[in-house]
């Protein structure tokens, strides 16, 4: 299955530590000119939606808001304004949804239910949600044939594109993200699956060092088929590390957290994040505008949920 320029022969090496150790990075997949076209578009997006976030309106106040309020400090590193945006967009989307009350505590409620952050580490971070629809070109990361034919024979050919978002993981966020398996493990009950529901993979815009925050791993942590306690340390990470243009890739139920960045610069990249059909998408695509879906591959269609999803019936 050899593919742009990267050999059958590699192609199966990479296919199988993949399997076997949960993770894999191919080295300098993108030229030059790609590296800077892609940071130039998320450079933008970055600058623009700092300086101008997204201002969500707001809903009714209601006696649970608290535990929610509680549960968002607790789990991300967020500034006051930040929680306070966050908190104005889950109740305006709750009111759009008839003011309809989740059965479980907000720790319990599935990732994919709810708005996260756009930024993080104390407004140090940052991400960019919804990327394909506002820079398209970067479908062209999502249908790349050398990631795509990987997360196929993970998940299978009829796998769908879960979520696809840059990331900037700011200068001296000396901490590093918490460990963690990736939407929907966090809400199953241990023992998980024996098998990867979702793979996950960092197009690299800025080289990955030690230094800097480039994704830390846990190797073979695939196969204890447990999940990491939020907030424990682990000695025995391992940072996938390269150039600019490379990828990083690990399967979702490999132990994994973004690391420790104790430079001046960001580092920053593109996550596209794949599942099996048959789990719900991280992100609905399928309110695209429709002038822009046009313009992406039947292959690029179906992997952002046209023709896989349910139809209205009856």
């Amino acid at each position: 299955m050899g593919t742009h320029g990267i050999s059958s022969n590699e192609l199966k090496s990479v296919f199988t530590h993949l399997s076997e150790h949960g993770y894999a990075v191919i080295e300098d997949v993108l030229s030059e000119d790609e590296i800077r076209h892609y940071r130039g578009l998320a450079e933008e997006l970055f600058e623009r939606e700092r300086g101008q976030p997204f201002e969500p309106e707001d809903g009714p106040e209601l006696p649970e808001d608290a535990d929610m309020e509680a549960y968002l400090k607790e789990s991300y590193q967020i500034s006051e304004a930040e929680q306070a945006r966050l908190m104005r967009r889950i109740r305006h989307s709750r009111a759009q949804n008839q003011d309809t009350p989740w059965p479980v505590p907000p720790s319990a409620v599935v990732k994919n239910f709810l708005h996260l952050p756009t930024l993080f580490d104390y407004d140090q971070s940052q991400r960019i949600w919804n990327l394909v629809n506002k820079a398209p070109d970067f479908g062209k990361l999502i249908e790349h044939p050398v990631v795509l034919s990987l997360a196929r024979g993970i998940l299978g050919d009829d796998c769908v594109l879960a979520d696809c978002s840059a990331t900037s993981i700011g200068p001296h966020t000396d901490e590093g993200g918490a460990w963690h398996v990736d939407v929907p493990l966090g809400q199953l009950p241990e023992p998980l699956p024996d098998f990867p529901l979702t793979i996950q993979n960092a197009w690299m815009l800025d080289a990955f060092t030690t230094t800097n925050g480039a994704t830390q791993i846990v190797p073979d942590s695939h196969r204890t088929r447990r999940k990491p306690v939020w907030g424990e340390q682990q000695q025995d990470g391992k940072m996938l590390t390269g150039p600019a243009g490379s990828v990083a890739i690990w399967l979702s139920n490999t132990w994994h957290r973004s690391g420790p960045n104790a430079t001046d610069n960001p580092r920053r990249a593109i996550l596209c994040y794949y599942s099996r059909s048959w789990i719900k998408p991280f992100t609905d695509y399928t309110s695209i505008a429709p002038e822009i879906v046009q313009t992406f591959s039947p292959e690029l269609r179906y992997l952002l949920g046209y023709s896989a999803s349910a139809p209205v019936r009856g």
